[in-house]
This record gives C-alpha cells, sequence and structure tokens, in this order.
C-alpha cells in the first residue's frame, strides 16, 4: 500500500513539472523531460494529462544540424 501511495505521488509530481514547465515555455520534448526531471514515461504523462482535460498538441520537427526527429508538445488550453 505504501509503494503504491508513493507511485501515485511520484506522478502527482510529475504532472506538476510537465504542467509548470509548460506553462512557462513553448514546451517540452521527451530528452528534456528526461534530463531535466528525470522523467522517464513521458509519453506516457503526456496521455494521462490528455486524458485529465489538457489539450497538449506535439509539434514534430527536426535538429538543423543532425536531422534527428522530436517531438515538442504544448500547451493548447488547461483542463476546465
Amino acid at each position: 500500500k505504501l509503494l503504491e501511495r508513493r507511485k501515485k505521488m511520484a506522478k502527482i509530481t510529475q504532472y506538476s513539472k510537465i504542467l509548470n514547465h509548460l506553462k512557462a515555455t513553448k514546451g517540452l520534448t521527451q530528452r528534456e523531460a528526461l534530463l531535466d526531471y528525470s522523467i522517464q514515461s513521458f509519453s506516457a504523462r503526456i496521455s494521462e494529462l490528455r486524458k485529465l482535460g489538457y489539450r497538449i498538441d506535439g509539434v514534430k520537427s527536426s535538429h538543423p544540424v543532425t536531422g534527428q526527429r522530436y517531438t515538442r508538445y504544448v500547451l493548447i488550453e488547461e483542463a476546465a
């Protein structure tokens, strides 16, 4: 039971880190989430936030030098 509570709290903390970043900036990539916040299940958290009513769009792009493709997630609208 304690382990379940810790996992739930970790998830809530990850949600708040992601949302605060999305509100303050022009988006967040999976790599940035991993490096800046140690969030390994970033796409799962984005999916869960969408289910909670947040409108988050994925903008596909590629790095100008390396050509590496990535998706930057942007908060369009907060949950009602």
